[in-house]
């Protein structure tokens, strides 16, 4: 609204401080957060709505099967994306390497995600916890594990789990090497691959099927998997699946049990990095970390955040401490001892 000069000037300084408010009041309405994500929609969009009821801030999601961090390089510095969450610290690794994402400084994020399970300069931070646990049958009198087990000839004919390459195996073997070295880690692999009941295949939920069937008496898969079964979330032919088993938390010898993430980091170009860190920051409060572990069976972050009852069941879940940043620098030793023994053939 334009007045004459003539105007008197407190009537001047009343119509400018009415104009700022409203330009303040519409920037605020407006505001927004562009996540690009490979996560299902259906386990992400709870957690937006309440972060919008919560803050006012609308979230925009765009879902991507796969190429996540080739589609935000393509856009560059045009690129509306100001968070890129996915699954595997091996993907947040990448994008990272690839340079789409910032540096985030927040005493929030740092003090609810222990140092092990985010980037130290702050470009990704873990949200979710995956554990990689034991399948095994009912009646085997079993109530504790280590990985280094897995290899034991005892188990020779008994042992079902998915292709070595897939990336849930790779972490896992990763972590192996950082905690025993290259050699010990390959003579580990001849030995499952021994101890294998049919070729190394499928999904984590044919181990539980085929424990039923009574091909194997232990599988190798996601706690989150075992969730889903025995709830009856996969329908009812896997509810049975998930009551011919019990889980088991394995650790390493000298360590925790591996987990693999659900993850997030800022984009390089965010055009909204506040209201992207404050996303970030939500998704990391006891509010959120219950509706990841009801969405989907997935353990929290933050230490103390509440645990779905279903996976209480399946024992305490002692994280291990080696950095995940470090379990990802041996990716490709990992994929690499995998065809060297043959794992998969």
């Amino acid at each position: 609204m334009a007045l004459p000069s003539f105007a008197p000037l407190a009537l001047r300084r009343a119509v400018l401080g009415a104009a700022c408010f409203f330009a303040v009041a519409g920037t605020a309405a407006a505001a927004e957060v562009n996540l690009y994500t490979t996560r299902e929609p259906g386990l992400i969009q709870p957690l937006n709505e309440a972060f919008t009821q919560k803050t006012g801030i609308k979230v925009n999601m765009i879902t991507l099967k796969d190429g996540l961090a080739e589609r935000v390089a393509a856009e560059g510095e045009r690129s509306p994306a100001d968070v890129l969450m996915t699954v595997d610290f091996g993907n947040l690794v990448d994008l990272v390497e690839q340079k789409v994402t910032q540096p985030v400084t927040s005493e929030t994020l740092n003090a609810a995600i222990p140092a092990n399970l985010r980037d130290p300069q702050g470009e990704w931070f873990a949200l979710s916890l995956r554990s990689r646990v034991l399948y095994a049958d009912n009646d085997l009198k079993l109530t504790n594990f280590t990985y280094e087990e897995l290899a034991d000839p005892k188990w020779k004919g008994k042992l079902c789990i998915r292709s070595g390459q897939h990336p849930y195996n790779i972490s896992l073997i990763s972590a192996y090497i950082a905690h025993h070295g290259e050699a010990k880690t390959e003579e580990w692999l001849r030995g499952m691959k021994a101890n294998l009941a049919r070729k190394a295949a499928g999904g984590d939920r044919n181990g539980a099927r085929d424990i039923l069937g009574g091909i194997c008496d232990i599988a190798v898969a996601n706690a989150y998997y075992a969730g889903q079964m025995k709830s009856g979330k996969s329908g009812d032919e896997q509810k049975t699946w998930g009551d011919a088993f019990k889980v088991v938390q394995p650790v390493f010898e000298k360590g925790g049990t591996h987990v693999n993430v659900s993850g997030a980091a800022v984009a390089r170009h965010a055009p909204n990095k506040t209201a992207a860190v404050q996303y970030l920051e939500y998704l990391v409060s006891d509010e959120a970390q219950g509706i990841y572990a009801a969405a989907n069976y997935e353990y929290p972050v933050k230490p103390g955040a509440p645990v779905d009852p279903l996976l209480q069941s399946f024992g305490e879940l002692k994280v291990d401490n080696l950095s995940l940043k470090d379990i990802a620098s041996h990716r490709r030793q990992a994929s690499q001892l995998v065809d060297k023994v043959g794992f998969d053939d």
